[in-house]
């Protein structure tokens, strides 16, 4: 087609023992958001990384605005009018806003300047930030729009957008959706990946589905239902998640009066948290992020310090023990950032197995590790929750984003937890590994595990919990029966209107 800005044929890569993208063609338009979409491991980020110049195609051409285009290096496709927003930040925590973006520019301007650039695109765009922030104190939805903005300065011709609305509330993706429609006014093509298949009816006037790395489908998301997209990415029918009646058991967690200031310069400190969870319970804690869920995450694991008397495990004081005392005695966690906090990036599979198992599975005997065993532990992981990799030998950071999060849920519920707390377990994951993911958090309680889901999803917040707080601020909300809430509800609950206001809400 002659009106392609981006016109791709053929485009294959293949990687020992897997080939990610096989005969890949389709055409993007000028003025147009075209969606990409697929399971995890399906080849899009493969694609997107030979669009943006990070990868070289064993075979197939590309043309940008009618001229050949084979970027050798993500400069040359920044220099060709080509951005990228990804999923995993490239961002230096040392560094402010601003020097950050600066670092991301081939010829930036004084930094004042600069700062005064990025504050005007941050108001025309709704998307608030200080350039003078250090990034180690934001949350990960404010280095989102680090991201978005340093592409926006680059006044790019095709935006590449990869799970851009994950760590966004329900206001933040209404504003961003309102600029990439202004962009897409102004002549942008945006190619977007998500896996959230309501937002990609709203926003997408077109489709392209991989499976496997091949092309398989084709279609108008706003004429096609969010059910029948993600059956053309599974290649089948998708089950909708369901768990086995439990009987009440008693209380295993019981957190009161939890208040601790933020490691972090700029976080959000916890103030006289209560909760109980019971066995065989699901917790669902909602929230826009940073009001204090990594801190809330960091007490309970024990990697944060808190006052005495606060936590109880099982009646037994917790709150001075360390993450691996309290892994011990069945109090497991999986926090929200993967890369680097859940896994070590450069480590295999089975040595990040082994680093979370090593007492619960016993992988580790008098100081010597038994490396069978813990890569018996990997393999049990990568078969039981599907991840796809060539192997328990391969790195943490070869895994596309869903596959490893896959892994890290996969590795804490296969210890057999007693008390189970993830922070966004599905963050970025696609529908049928989501749908496995909280199928696998419901089957744990069934068992007896006492399972609490703090997650920015409010749908799977409904979905698996028997009864929802919100976390505004660093304060809880009283713990209400999930069942019967209403939108207006949990929007008082999330907006900080704690006790009487939500009572009168009825």
């Amino acid at each position: 087609m002659s009106d392609a800005l981006l016109a791709i044929r053929g485009l294959t890569k293949a990687y020992p023992g897997v080939v990610a993208n096989s005969d890949v063609s389709f055409d993007i338009r000028p003025s147009s958001v075209h969606a990409l979409l697929g399971e995890n491991g399906a080849g899009k980020s493969t694609l997107v990384k030979t669009i943006y110049g990070l990868v070289r195609p064993d075979a197939g051409t590309m043309t940008l605005a009618g001229q050949p285009y084979a970027p050798p290096e993500p400069r040359a496709a920044r220099a060709a009018g080509v951005a990228m927003v990804f999923q995993h930040f490239s961002l230096f925590d040392a560094l402010s806003v601003a020097e950050n973006i600066a670092l991301g520019m081939e010829d930036p301007p004084p930094l004042r300047d600069l700062s005064a650039r990025i504050a005007q695109v941050s108001r025309d765009y709704g998307l608030p930030l200080d350039p003078n922030r250090i990034v180690g104190d934001l949350s990960a939805g404010e280095r989102q729009r680090v991201e978005i903005i340093r592409c926006l300065l680059q006044s790019p011709r095709l935006l590449i957008m990869d799970e851009p609305t994950s760590v966004l509330t329900p206001q933040e993706v209404e504003i961003l959706f309102r600029t990439l429609r202004k962009l897409r006014e102004e002549g942008l093509a945006i190619l977007y990946i998500s896996h959230k298949l309501e937002e990609i009816r709203v926003l997408c006037e077109e489709a392209t589905i991989l499976r496997g790395g091949r092309v398989v489908a084709t279609c108008d998301p706003q004429r096609t239902s969010a059910r029948r997209m993600a059956e053309m990415m599974v290649g089948g029918t998708l089950k909708t998640p369901a768990r086995a009646a439990h009987p009440g058991g008693d209380t295993v967690l019981d957190v009161q009066g939890l208040s601790a200031p933020s490691p972090r310069p700029h976080g959000t400190a916890l103030r006289g948290v209560t909760f109980s969870v019971a066995r065989g319970e699901v917790l669902g804690i909602g929230g826009v992020a940073g009001n204090g869920q990594d801190e809330l995450l960091l007490a309970l694991s024990g990697e944060m310090r808190t006052a005495p008397g606060m936590v109880r495990l099982k009646g037994e004081l917790v709150g001075s023990l360390r993450p691996s005392a309290r892994r011990a005695r069945g109090l497991l966690c999986a926090p929200e950032e993967r890369m680097g906090h859940a896994a070590a990036p450069d480590m295999t599979l089975t040595e990040n197995a082994f680093l979370s198992g090593r007492l619960r599975e016993r992988l580790a005997r008098r100081g010597f590790v038994n490396w069978t065993a813990a890569r018996g532990f990997a393999e049990r992981i990568i078969r039981d929750f599907d991840v796809r990799t060539p192997g328990p030998s391969a790195a943490a950071r070869s895994l596309s984003g869903g596959n490893l999060q896959k892994f890290v849920i996969g590795r804490e519920i296969l210890q057999r937890p007693e008390v189970l707390i993830v922070n966004q377990p599905t963050w970025g994951v696609d529908a049928s590994a989501a749908a496995a993911i909280r199928q696998a958090l419901l089957d744990l309680a069934s068992q007896g595990a006492a399972v609490v889901v703090v997650s920015q999803d409010l749908d799977e917040l409904m979905e698996i919990s028997d009864r929802f707080a919100a976390l505004n601020e660093g304060r809880l909300s009283p713990a209400r029966p999930a069942r019967g809430l209403t939108v207006e509800e949990i929007g008082l609950m999330l907006g900080g209107a704690h006790g009487m206001e939500v009572a009168h809400a009825h």
